[in-house]
């Protein structure tokens, strides 16, 4: 996902109108890349971070269960309002504000500035500059994907297979699971600290698993709602057909964790 671009031809990406699925079908990231990201120094309790493009505030509700004081932002308000519920919900304290990345205004100096799966869109010319006046001298920056193979797994490539009739334009297909050493073009800002990558096979029943498409950058966050439906019901006869109730699907998860020069 590192050379996705931010848009789709003729398409327009709405993350907020996949806010329910989202919330309920993409939890995000599993339990290994939390605990790997706190053994390299952050999701520390009591450390401050600020999660960009936090969309239902997965990254942030995690830390703030593992005690960190939690800033996090997001464009959408769909997204956002969403987040806020959740967070509520779980009982956790979250300083959420609806503003694009670069204008994510919290008067903290942070630990760690967090971006999972987003920062592809962001202004990177402001959105640069904001990170290194928000960190504190030893902050980091971590960007992170968590992404499934479709060159690896058959069910995930049959869901791109359909994904693609319904929405040729989308533009977030085929990975190839290449990892480069320093994301996003950061070189000339920022130094690599540490960095992971692995796989790991992530549970799905069919159900959920036809929600985590829907939520998608390809059918929810661009289609109509009309055909996301033609589409959903036309997916769950392909799982029927070629994945048991419970499967899973392999991903890959990556993090660099960077400190600007």
């Amino acid at each position: 996902m590192h050379d996705l671009g931010s848009e789709d031809p003729g398409m327009t990406i709405d993350w907020g109108k996949t806010s329910l699925d989202y919330a309920k079908y993409r939890p995000g990231p599993p339990p290994s890349f939390y605990q790997r990201l706190s053994a390299l120094g952050v999701g520390l309790i009591e450390q401050k971070i600020l999660d960009l493009g936090t969309g239902t505030g997965v990254l942030a509700r995690q830390f703030a269960k593992q005690g960190c004081q939690v800033y996090a932002s997001d464009i959408s308000p769909e997204q956002v309002k969403m987040a806020e519920t959740l967070a509520q919900l779980e009982n956790l304290k979250i300083q959420f504000k609806i503003a694009p990345a670069e204008e994510s205004l919290f008067n903290e100096k942070l630990n760690a500035i967090t971006a999972n799966q987003c920062f592809l869109y962001f202004d990177r010319p402001k959105v640069i500059p904001f990170i290194k006046n928000h960190l504190l001298p030893e902050g980091v920056l971590v960007t992170s994907h968590f992404s499934w193979l479709p060159l690896l797994d058959p069910i995930a490539a049959a869901s791109e297979k359909l994904i693609l009739k319904f929405n040729p334009n989308w533009t977030a297909h085929s990975f190839s699971g290449v990892i480069p050493e320093i994301p996003y073009a950061l070189g000339n800002d920022f130094n690599v600290k540490h960095a992971f990558v692995f796989d790991e096979a992530i549970s799905f029943t069919r159900e959920e698993w036809r929600g985590r498409i829907r939520a998608c950058r390809g059918i929810g966050a661009a289609l109509d709602p009309e055909t996301v439906l033609k589409f959903d019901q036309e997916h769950e006869k392909l799982l029927e057909s070629i994945a048991d109730e419970n499967f899973t699907v392999l991903h890959r998860i990556d993090a660099h964790i960077m400190t600007p020069k």
